[in-house]
Parts: structure tokens; sequence; C-alpha cells
């Protein structure tokens, strides 16, 4: 059997109350406050805020992706391990689409009259392209 360690990340995804996911991962794509980013194995050491976003983790050694919805929060890359820590952190298979889509327009309706209603948009953006991805 191959060690297919050698050519992976090590990835912690962990929201502020649990671990979401753990393990071995080929690649991961995420989106910064200054874009897009996938990491591969040998990424340069990096420290980054994260954007209310999907965050996709491809499983090593298998089609399996891992999508799920942030709602900001920090990523660290060093020596092949990713950090990925969030406030808020939804796996996509957990996010129910049309109840997203609901939240999504009630957090439009606020930001009429209230400024933190933004970052509610944003996430809610954010749950509904992860459960459309899963689906």
């Amino acid at each position: 059997m191959a060690d297919t360690t050698v050519d992976t990340l090590h990835v912690e995804l962990v929201a502020a109350d649990r671990t979401v996911w753990s393990g071995e991962a080929a690649m991961i794509v995420a989106r910064t406050v200054e874009g897009d980013i996938g990491v591969l194995r040998g990424h340069a050491p990096l420290l980054s805020l994260l954007s209310a976003s999907v965050v996709e983790i491809q499983v090593a050694g298998t089609n399996d992706l891992v999508v799920v919805a942030v709602d900001g929060g920090f990523l660290s890359v060093a020596n092949d391990r990713v950090s990925i820590l969030a406030e808020r952190v939804e796996r996509a298979e957990d996010i129910h689409l049309e109840q997203a889509r609901v939240d999504l327009e009630e957090a439009r309706h606020l930001l009429e009259t209230n400024n933190e209603a933004e970052q509610r948009v944003r996430h809610a953006e954010a749950r509904i392209r992860a459960a459309e991805k899963a689906s």
C-alpha cells in the first residue's frame, strides 16, 4: 500500500464549538478577503482572512469533496498543514436550501435598515452556494 501522506495536506476545519472535519486532503479551495486561493502540497506559508464563502476540500485518494459554508475566519498554511478556523461552519449536506433562501431574502430586506445585515447576506449566500454544490 502506497503512503498517500507524502502527496497530501493535513487539514483541520474548526468551528468555534467543534472540529467539523479533520484529515488528509489533496487540495483546498477557499475565498480570502484578497480573492480565491487554491492550496496544494508544498504551498508557501500563509495566514489570511477568509470571506463569508464556500470552502472546498478534495479528500486525498478519493473523489470525495467536503463542501462547507463559513462566515469568515482564518486560513493558515504551513508545512503541508492547513487550519481553517471560523466561528460558524456548516457542511453543505446539513444546509436546508429552501430555508437558506428564505434567510437570504430576510437578510436582504434588513440591508435597508441595518448596516450589520451585509454580513448576514454574505453568509446566507455562502450557505446557498455550498448546498447547491452538494446537490
